[in-house]
């Protein structure tokens, strides 16, 4: 199962009065594990910075001048995201800011009904209480100490951690266990063992006598042994 954890920066609050997207930062997810497969962009907003956003972002104008226009890099961030779930934080904010700019350079917007809210996820986990992405990582142990400024990537990977603690911890990542309160596919113990089976199997510690040993030993308990069944046919009849 493969999931897209994804935050944005930019220019302001209101895609409609002219805010424009300056970074996208996204980390993959398979089967609720970090691969260190990313995708991280800046954007040249064609337009100033506003001073309050400078102050949360710290992007400047001059920064981004030279950085690619988002109709650019629309197809590169299309096919990393495909078709897999967008995990976001207060997503309706980012999803806004995504479309436009999709909308903009005449490409296909992203569907709501493929993005899970950890916002909404937070508030119904923890009703009442703020629950900002500061908050959840201090109520979740996370180190937060490189998160200076917002930055998107970081933010992405931070969500990251944040996301698996909503679904029941970080050893829900291990044994897929999902709260029923969410609308995230459950995990099941195929996929689990999947993303642990190495991908070249280990050398085998038993000699070619070894094994002859052991058939020889199984096949003298009579053809009624339950051991017996678990013999290759190859090799009892070898043995034979």
């Amino acid at each position: 199962m493969r999931e897209i954890v994804l935050d944005t920066e930019t220019t302001g609050l209101d895609p409609l009065k002219g805010d424009r997207l300056v970074e996208i930062g996204c980390v993959e997810m398979v089967n609720r594990i970090l691969t260190g497969n990313v995708f991280h962009i800046y954007l040249n907003p064609q337009r100033d910075m506003p001073q309050e956003a400078f102050n949360v972002h710290g992007l400047s104008a001059e920064f981004l001048s030279d950085k690619p226009l988002f109709a650019d890099k629309a197809d590169e961030f299309l096919a990393f995201i495909a078709d897999d779930t967008l995990v976001i934080h207060n997503a309706a904010f980012d999803i806004g800011f995504l479309n436009a700019e999709l909308e903009r350079a005449g490409r296909p917007v992203i569907a709501r009904d493929r993005v899970v809210d950890t916002l909404a996820l937070a508030r119904r986990k923890h009703p009442g209480g703020p629950n900002s992405l500061d908050v959840l990582m201090n109520r979740y142990g996370i180190d937060s100490s490189r998160r200076v400024k917002h930055g998107a990537l970081l933010d992405s990977e931070l969500l990251a951690e944040v996301y698996s603690e909503l679904l029941g911890g970080r050893q829900a990542m291990l044994v897929g266990l999902v709260e029923e309160e969410t609308s995230a596919p459950r995990l099941v113990a195929a996929e689990v063992a999947a993303a642990r089976q190495r991908p070249v199997p280990l050398p085998s510690r038993l000699t070619a006598e070894d094994i002859a040993a052991h058939t020889a030993f199984v096949e003298s308990l009579g053809e009624k042994a339950l051991w017996a069944s678990y013999l290759p046919k190859d090799e009892g009849a070898s043995a034979a």
